[in-house]
């Protein structure tokens, strides 16, 4: 199997699109065409990484992390990320990344944060926009369903928990095709009036050449027309953050003990307490102070990330508990969920899970 076959079925999970801007997702070192001889999970990648994909005969690593986020203008060896690509250039192994793109999809770095706390009624948090396209088209009366089961196969149609989803209207399409077309209605050279069905759906920005290659390939005309609009309309299934429910509410010392414990954290920095138990949990892997007001605003209790700093910690004022468990700490079951999406599809190479700690932050106990 190649590198492309599997980066490219990461990449219908966890699409590049879905990255920060900041981020530097996908195949990073490597050539895509190349045959996978092993794979080797892990959060970050660093010279010990490379050095234990060589020993496991893994010549893809595939990473949280990615080992490069700004373009390098030298490789001489002087700094850690410039060892560790010439190492895995040297070893011809590829090095690839799901990061801010994995964070943002709902069955990502959160969804297993969310299954360790064992949480319930779960979403986005801070869902994105933008990432959603209309398409407008107009097709013969007869057509109608041949095309639009075309855009629906193509991934069109999808709003929430609903699939298939349409608006027709009826309209009269009028059009003159000149002595070069070979119009599927009309003569050259006259005014043709044919009764027309406008369709209109919904479609997520990343599927856009898949989506209009159905429609031309369902549509029977020789020129098909049609419009894209962008929507402002939020992605529920796709952004920042999330936020769920525990099964009852547990008292704040318990309910930190039991992070403690399931995260193996060896500090927890957290806020006073407030005055009832916690119910409505919201989490982000990784650093997610940013969200804090949308944790206010959306009413958790609780909210779990890594990466606050000292003034961060006084935007809590009472109405939530700021718990910091650490960057490493919140995004370390990511190597089993990417476990999980390779070895329940693919059999054909070995896939390891890093036995290496690459959290570069010790506790003194």
């Amino acid at each position: 199997m190649k590198i492309k076959e599997l980066s490219q079925y990461l990449e219908n999970i966890a699409p590049l699109n879905y990255q920060e801007s900041y981020d530097n997702a996908g195949l990073i070192v490597g050539n895509g065409n190349a045959q996978i001889s092993g794979v080797l999970i892990t959060l970050d990648v660093t010279e010990d990484i490379v050095n234990e994909a060589i020993q496991k005969n893994a010549n893809l690593i595939i990473a949280h992390h990615p080992i490069v986020f700004k373009g390098l203008k030298r490789f001489n060896g002087s700094n850690y990320v410039e060892r560790t690509v010439i190492l895995a250039i040297k070893n011809d192994i590829a090095i690839y990344a799901a990061h801010t793109n994995l964070d943002n999809v709902a069955n990502g770095v959160n969804a297993q944060i969310a299954k360790k706390l064992n949480l319930k009624n779960c979403r986005i948090l801070v869902p994105k926009s933008h990432l959603l396209r209309k398409l407008v088209s107009y097709v013969p009366e007869k057509y109608v369903d041949t095309v639009r089961q075309a855009l629906f196969s193509a991934g069109a149609g999808q709003i929430g928990d609903y699939d298939n989803c349409s608006f027709s209207s009826k309209g009269e399409g009028t059009f003159r095709a000149n002595e070069n077309a070979n119009p599927f209605v009309g003569k050259a050279n006259e005014l043709h009036k044919e009764p027309e069905i406008k369709i209109e759906t919904i479609f997520p920005s990343r599927l856009k050449s898949k989506i209009i290659a159905a429609l031309i390939a369902a549509h029977p005309y020789e020129e098909v027309a049609y419009d894209i609009f962008v929507l402002e309309n939020k992605d529920l299934d796709i952004g920042s953050g999330m936020i769920g429910e525990l099964e009852s509410p547990i008292e704040p010392p318990i309910f930190l003990q039991n992070i403690k414990e399931k995260f193996n954290a060896k500090g927890i920095r957290y806020t006073n307490f407030c005055n009832r138990p916690i119910r409505k949990v919201a989490f982000c892997g990784g650093s997610g102070s940013f969200l804090l007001k949308n944790a206010i605003h959306a009413g958790a209790d609780i909210f779990i990330t890594g990466d606050f700093t000292y003034h961060s910690f006084f935007d809590a004022e009472g109405k939530i508990i700021i718990a910091d468990i650490g960057h490493y700490e919140s995004e370390q079951f990511t190597k089993e969920l990417f476990y999980e999406i390779i070895t329940e599809k693919f059999s054909t190479f070995a896939c390891y899970l890093s036995e290496i700690n690459t959290n570069p932050i010790n506790y003194l106990q």
